[in-house]
């Protein structure tokens, strides 16, 4: 994979990531019509990566909260503890079924499908009208089911933050509550996620990524600030039916060319 290709790939991360539209599942499909696609998962992990970032970078002031009044503050320490538990489900899906979820990544008219449930999903979030509770009132099981929906967006053309989000909102979050818990738990997960791909590559540190994925990177954190910005700007409105239609379109599309033999 060359430069501009990764930094092409790294902006459409950025900008799926934070979108209910599934940023694993246009990667596979880029890469599948590009003929661009690097062995393994590496990419699509180093780009998460640069997004990862990105929700630091907008959410760190609510990390800088939590951690300083985690001693004095019962909400913050309860909100913290959530969060840690909203990252078991998770980790344990990823860890025990890590190669199941790898062969998803090589079938991109599987992704097709995927989409489609993705569409499903998001109409859903569209119609949910949000609950009361906040930071002080998140419950375990709350967070237990939260954490579910985010191993199940492992699957390349589930959406996680449109997966996460709808099963706080479901659960009787606020949209506040409801978006800071989809982004801060994904924190953990991901950088966990990263460690364990970066272990089996075969030279030390970064000296194994190729210049596309480490552009690819770098454009995946630029973008995915905007695309959080946008993001935050369309819950608020509660446009996101548009987007259900887009993974309809967009999963029909990728089967119907496949099953065509593109």
């Amino acid at each position: 994979m060359g430069s501009i290709e990764g930094i092409f790939l790294g902006i459409l991360q950025g900008l799926t990531e934070f979108l209910p539209v599934s940023s694993s599942g246009h990667l596979v499909i880029a890469q599948d019509f590009l003929g661009v696609r690097e062995p393994g998962i590496t990419f699509e992990i180093m780009v998460h990566f640069g997004t990862l970032l990105s929700v630091v970078w907008v959410f760190g002031g609510d990390l800088i909260r939590i951690i300083t009044r985690f001693t004095k503050e019962k909400t913050e320490r309860h909100f913290a503890y959530m969060l840690v538990l909203g990252t078991i489900p998770t980790g344990l899906m990823g860890l025990f079924f890590a190669d199941v979820f790898k062969l998803f990544y090589e079938s991109t008219i599987i992704v097709g499908f995927m989409l489609l449930v993705t569409g499903g999903i998001v109409y859903l979030l569209n119609t949910l009208i949000p609950g009361k509770k906040q930071e002080g009132t998140v419950t375990p099981a709350d967070s237990l089911l939260v954490s579910v929906a985010q191993g199940m967006a492992i699957i390349p053309g589930i959406s996680r933050s449109g997966s996460t989000i709808t099963a706080a909102l479901w659960r009787g979050m606020d949209r506040e509550t409801a978006v800071k818990f989809s982004f801060l738990v994904s924190i953990p997960v991901i950088f966990g996620a990263t460690l364990m791909e970066l272990r089996h590559l075969n030279s030390a540190g970064f000296t194994g990524l190729s210049s596309g994925v480490l552009y690819g990177t770098v454009a995946a954190f630029i973008s995915g600030i905007l695309a959080i910005k946008v993001f935050l700007h369309l819950l608020k409105t509660s446009r996101f039916h548009y987007f259900a239609h887009y993974c309809w379109i967009a999963g029909s599309a990728t089967i119907i060319l496949k099953l065509a033999g593109y």
